[in-house]
């Protein structure tokens, strides 16, 4: 699966990790920690340019720290 190599994905808000992006079944897309886990909500696409902006979407939500995570309290 090719990926933006224009999208820079901080590290874990939970864990200070590496994040990676993370595309299953062919129509939906998360980014998701290395170590940790942790991940940002699915987006969902139906054809490339959706693809692309679910990208850019869950990239964003990453960088900002909007991660679902197993730490406690969530």
């Amino acid at each position: 699966m090719e990926v933006n190599p224009n999208f820079v994905l901080e590290d874990c808000p939970v864990c200070r990790g590496n994040g990676y992006i993370v595309h299953e079944g062919g129509w939906n897309v998360q980014v998701e920690c290395c170590d940790c886990s942790a991940h940002t909500v699915y987006a969902e696409y139906s054809n490339d340019t959706e693809k692309a902006e679910a990208e850019k979407a869950v990239v964003r939500l990453w960088n900002i720290g909007k991660v679902v995570s197993g730490e406690r309290g969530e």
